[in-house]
């Protein structure tokens, strides 16, 4: 194990999982457990002797360490507090003064309403692939779909349309308003869709493992907290259910095409939309994915011809790219966990008493 452990002849020690105020301690049996919504570790063991620089109570052989909550819990089993947020502020302001824009199929955001073309059949073609049997028509219907980030809901409209329940949240309120006043004009949709005006942290405790799909399409490149966004993603996915993302690479390409060229010389989005610096390359993102029980499927990459305004699936993916990740279907116990370290025999008899869619080429 990482961190405070040492492996000895009699077994292991435990050296600095306290910090640097805590001692070494004979090596026995351990026993931690703890409580995924208590915020103490409780660690049953002949009580050890610390310093003054560490404060402790004991009940019997039962030990209480309050400084034991700076270790980490799995990433899937941790929750995030409102007060936690990936949302950037400057962006906010930025998407805040475009929110009326987003139905104007020939204004800033066309380049999205073409994109649809490729990212919807992505989705559902990869969702299918987990469905013995579907409704011709709405292939997708009886499924849940978190669309975070949903902007006026142009991503949104057409899985509803396949028969998906689609929730769309986005941080911006007048992107919210534009999407329920645009969904209003078509009664089926009216239905199939709920939209919210929030972040997705906002929301991670009430919907644990509700979605089918979670979907961030151009929007983890405006995250200012990009592992805390993906641990939240799969935080409210079933298990076994997907992620899907499109994104930007970082790379010089991104920087000379996506900014230079797109925003201040020909104006494809307006200046300020982009900031290289978030931007995500393929194998960093995988990256973070894995360690977050993720794993990635599929990595297909996008290119835009700004002259005819339309999208096509590439081989390259050192510009704008697609990423289907799957989450395990290997959960944590969600109460509680235990971890048992056992030492030597005799040492434990002696010192302790006993305790209880993308075409097949373009795959990777």
């Amino acid at each position: 194990m990482s961190g405070g452990h040492k492996l000895s002849g009699s077994g292991i020690r435990f050296l600095g999982v306290l910090g640097s105020g805590c001692r070494e301690a004979p090596a026995h049996r351990l026993r931690l457990t703890w409580a995924v919504n208590q915020p103490d570790w409780t660690l049953q063991i002949k009580p050890w002797i610390f310093n003054k620089y560490r404060t402790i109570w004991s009940r019997s052989y039962g030990v209480t360490f309050s400084c034991l909550n700076r270790m980490k819990r799995p990433p899937w089993m941790r929750l995030y507090s409102t007060s936690q947020t990936t949302i950037d502020s400057s962006e906010v302001k930025t998407f805040q003064a475009l929110a009326h824009k987003w139905w104007d199929e020939q204004g800033v955001y066309a380049p999205l309403h073409s994109m649809n073309d490729l990212r919807v059949p992505f989705i559902r073609d990869n969702l299918l692939k987990a469905v013995d049997d579907h409704q011709p028509g709405k292939p997708l219907s009886g499924m849940k779909i978190l669309d975070v980030g949903c902007g006026g809901g142009l991503l949104a409209e057409p899985l509803g349309r396949l028969g998906a329940s689609v929730i769309g949240i986005d941080p911006v309120d007048e992107n919210i308003k534009t999407a329920q006043h645009h969904k209003s004009f078509d009664p089926v949709l009216d239905k199939r869709l709920e939209y919210r005006a929030c972040s997705l942290e906002e929301i991670v405790e009430e919907t644990i493992g509700t979605f089918d799909a979670v979907i961030a399409s151009e929007v983890v490149e405006h995250v200012i907290d990009l592992e805390t966004f993906i641990q939240c993603c799969c935080q409210v996915l079933k298990p076994g259910g997907s992620l899907f993302i499109t994104t930007i690479n970082k790379t010089q390409l991104s920087y000379a095409l996506g900014i230079v060229f797109s925003e201040q010389i020909a104006g494809i989005v307006p200046k300020g939309t982009h900031t290289w610096e978030k931007f995500v390359s393929p194998e960093k993102l995988e990256s973070i994915l894995e360690s977050n029980g993720l794993s990635l499927q599929t990595v297909a990459g996008m290119l835009y011809n700004p002259f005819s305004g339309y999208w096509h699936w590439s081989e390259n993916t050192s510009l704008n790219y697609a990423a289907h990740a799957v989450k395990s279907m290997v959960q944590e116990h969600p109460g509680s966990a235990e971890f048992v370290l056992k030492e030597d025999t005799e040492e434990l008899q002696a010192n302790t008493s006993p305790s209880p869619g993308v075409p097949e080429e373009l795959k990777k």
